[in-house]
Parts: structure tokens; C-alpha cells; sequence
């Protein structure tokens, strides 16, 4: 059997990062928190943690004192850094480039037009989300697909932004929506907001997965960005498998192939593909 992992799969440059700046903390001894898990992977949140990183929370962010947070890639609300400095936080900020980018744009938005409705294309309650949400005191209106457009005042202004990894084409559908229901003289103005190291995963890995009579996608259950990405596997190869780990793999999704291909999602380390790769040839080769 031949086994191939998708060089295009693995972190994008914001967890890198993000990871990076832990590590780099790490090193220099003491604690070190992170608000949250740092990526949407247990497996690679457990090496960290060896490392001595402490998952923390928002509620126990309230209890911290004179110690270091390390912000993840997602952001945070303008309320996390008000309590941090309150509290004599040290805050290590990971925030991805691209999402600090989005968050000084939608806040700019929202303070120099304050009869429009900022409208958020993203999954409620994702990190990423909630720190867009407060840049607006949270009033932002966050649609989670586009048949929820329909629900907006097409009498007011509407300023519509994406989370940075959500689908490009779901996005483009409710652009098209609201331009084709907006009641003058409201005005609509839309900002792609989308990664292009992310959103042009898709085309790749469904390259990926047809070139391959089985699909195995490494990804933690938390990733909302994995979800997406494998329901491309999925949609032109059925045999796609997700699994968090080796140990998930089963002779079942191997059996009858020559070819395989083994994938993750932005947050899915390459240590964990290589590992799953050397879990299938162990099952092949007893």
C-alpha cells in the first residue's frame, strides 16, 4: 500500500506561531497559562501541558494575579485585556495577524458608523467569534449560514465581515443575499475577512481525496475548521475516516486499498499524521 500525507495539511502560520511564543515562554521556566485550550487539538494541548502549560479560563482569569497568560491565535474581546491589566496579567499575545486585523477593522466599523448593523459570518460561540463580537460592545449580529440573513433589517445600514475560516462560498451567498434585499437608502458594504492560507485548503484536499481510494483526516473534535475540511474529503471520497489519533485507526478503513492518504486539519501537528502513518503500517505489516 502506499501511504501519502498531505504536505498542505498541518498548522497554518497563526497556531505556528502561537505555538512558538508558548514554547518560547516555556523555556524560560516559571507558569505560563493559556486562556483556553492553545489549539483545537488534545493531542497536541497534552505536549504542551508536559512542557508545563496550563489550560486556563476565563472565570479563573478573575482569580489570576501577577502571573503570564498567553493569548491564543483566536483573540480575545477587548474585556479580557481590561481584566488582565486589572489583575497585573502578564499577557503573551498570540493573537493571529490576520484576526487582529479583522478585529481593528470591524471595531473602526462599529465606532465611526453606529446606525449600521455589523453582521459577523461565523459559528457562534467559537473563540475567534466571541472576540470579533466584542469589538462591538457585543452588538455584532453573527450568522451562522446564509439562510439566517434573511433575518437582518434591510432598512439599516449593514457592514458584513467573516470569521477568518469560514467557507468562501457560504460567504459569497450572503453577499449576494443582502445586496439583492437591501432597501435604499440603506447601504451594504462587505469585507473578505477570509484566511487564504485556509480557505484555499479546500480545492487542495479535495484534490488530495480524490487522488486516493482512502482517506484517513487526523483532527481534533473541537476544530470547527476540520469539520470543513472533511466534509470535502467526504463529498468525493466516502471512504474518509476522521480520527484523533492512531489508536483510532482500524484495519477496516484500510482494507481493500492501494493507495491511502493521511490529512488533518489547520490545527493538526505533523508529528500526529507521521504517527498515524507509522499506526497503519504496523497494521499492514504485523
Amino acid at each position: 500500500m502506499k501511504i501519502e500525507i498531505d504536505e498542505n495539511s498541518g498548522f497554518c502560520f497563526g497556531v505556528t506561531t502561537a505555538i512558538s511564543k508558548a514554547e518560547e515562554e516555556l523555556r524560560k521556566g516559571g507558569t505560563l497559562f493559556s486562556l483556553g485550550d492553545i489549539v483545537h487539538n488534545g493531542k497536541e494541548c497534552d505536549r504542551l501541558r508536559m512542557l508545563g502549560l496550563q489550560a486556563t479560563s476565563h472565570e479563573l482569569l478573575n482569580t489570576l494575579s501577577h502571573s503570564k497568560v498567553l493569548l491564543r491565535a483566536h483573540g480575545e474581546p477587548p474585556a479580557t485585556y481590561a481584566t488582565a491589566r486589572a489583575n497585573n496579567v502578564e499577557i503573551i499575545d498570540a493573537t493571529c495577524p490576520v484576526v487582529l486585523q479583522l478585529q481593528r477593522r470591524i471595531r473602526n466599523e462599529y465606532q465611526n458608523n453606529p446606525d449600521a448593523q455589523i453582521v459577523i459570518f461565523g459559528k457562534p460561540g467559537h473563540a475567534e467569534v466571541l472576540g470579533l463580537v466584542g469589538q462591538t460592545e457585543g452588538k455584532a449580529i453573527v450568522l451562522s449560514s446564509p439562510d439566517e440573513a434573511d433575518d437582518l433589517d434591510f432598512h439599516r445600514h449593514i457592514r458584513l465581515f467573516s470569521q477568518t475560516t469560514q467557507p468562501l462560498k457560504e460567504f459569497q451567498k450572503i453577499v449576494a443575499y443582502i445586496r439583492s434585499h437591501i432597501q435604499s437608502p440603506a447601504t451594504f458594504a462587505y469585507y473578505d475577512t477570509i484566511c487564504r492560507q485556509v480557505s484555499n485548503r479546500i480545492p487542495r484536499m479535495i484534490a488530495f481525496a480524490k487522488r486516493h481510494d482512502a482517506i484517513i483526516f487526523v483532527c481534533g473534535n473541537k476544530s470547527s475548521n476540520g469539520q470543513v475540511l472533511l466534509n470535502a474529503c467526504l463529498a468525493v471520497n466516502p471512504r474518509s475516516y476522521c480520527v484523533e489519533g492512531p489508536e483510532d485507526i482500524t484495519t477496516k478503513m484500510t482494507e481493500g486499498i492501494t493507495t491511502l492518504g493521511i490529512c488533518g486539519a489547520t490545527s493538526t501537528p505533523k508529528w500526529l499524521m507521521e504517527q498515524c502513518k507509522e499506526a497503519v503500517e504496523k497494521l499492514n505489516n504485523p
